[in-house]
């Protein structure tokens, strides 16, 4: 199911043979409403956009013929209120539910995997804080086999040292943001973040705005050759294109305007080191 939980407050145990971690607050919001966009899933949709008023209060999510997949309540008027907090750090980073059966896509769990214990620690203390939303959201149907796990147990992950970096950047554009997901081809086994296929698109989004498919976002013509920083800097965080047009959704340009610039620039100079792939 694609679903989730919460409980308590900030001391997180990650994993067997882990340390616990405390949770830092404003880092967990920073990330929640930043580059992490959560709520471009979990909060539902107005007239006028996202309704923050049941800010990440749950939502359908996606609708075809492989599943129907809602987002779940997980402020603390959710289910997830009845979670541990190492229950809740599982389901995030490892897509396992506390009954041990797995959580289907569009969860990016393939990214999600590398999340720092430090900043999935603050992920859970900073959702602990949230006001309660009463919003009962459906279970997701899944018309395609779901695996036992999606890979090992994770015991534990120390992430680069922040910074404008290439290193910093991949943490942020993957584990963080999961730009590079999204923006893979989509196999009948997943997406396709190998190296050969990394950042190539064609993965097809469907919404209310119609069908979008993410585009190339390796060093290739196809990709991002052809775009200065500046210019892509404004994709990411205005959906704005070089002619003045307006970019469509999914993609979380709200939340992605909250990074500071500094990880704006990480996540920019990484792209820039992806080796060239031609359009999936």
């Amino acid at each position: 199911m694609f679903r989730s939980t919460i409980t308590g407050l900030s001391l997180l145990a990650l994993g067997a043979g882990t340390a616990s971690a405390a949770g830092d607050v404003a880092r967990g919001e920073y990330l929640v409403r930043g580059p992490a966009g959560c709520g471009n899933c979990h909060t539902p949709f107005g007239e006028a956009g996202p309704d923050m008023s049941m800010e990440l209060g749950g939502r359908l999510v996606e609708d075809n013929p492989m599943f129907t997949a809602y987002a779940p309540n997980i402020t603390p008027g959710g289910e997830v209120a009845n979670w541990s907090d190492a229950e809740l750090a599982r389901a995030i980073r490892e897509g396992i539910l506390p009954d041990g059966s797995v959580i289907g896509p569009p969860m990016p769990f393939a990214m999600y995997k590398g999340l720092g214990d430090d900043d999935l620690a603050s992920i859970v203390a900073f959702l602990r804080t949230l006001p309660a939303v009463e919003n009962e959201v459906p279970d997701s149907v899944y018309n395609i086999p779901l695996p036992p796990a999606y890979g090992p147990p994770v015991e534990s992950v120390t992430p680069p040292e922040r910074g404008v970096t290439v290193e910093y950047g991949a943490y942020l554009a993957n584990a963080v943001t999961h730009c590079m997901e999204c923006h893979s081809p989509m196999s009948d086994k997943g997406p396709m973040t190998d190296p050969e296929h990394l950042g190539q698109g064609g993965f097809e989004f469907h919404g209310p705005w119609g069908s979008v498919t993410a585009p190339n976002l390796t060093s290739s013509e196809d990709g991002l050759a052809g775009y200065s920083d500046e210019e892509l800097k404004a994709m990411i965080t205005k959906g704005m294109r070089t002619d003045g047009s307006q970019m469509l959704p999914p993609m979380p340009y709200g939340y992605l305007a909250q990074m500071t610039e500094g990880d704006l620039d990480a996540i920019v100079l990484y792209l820039r080191s992806l080796s060239p792939l031609p359009d999936a």
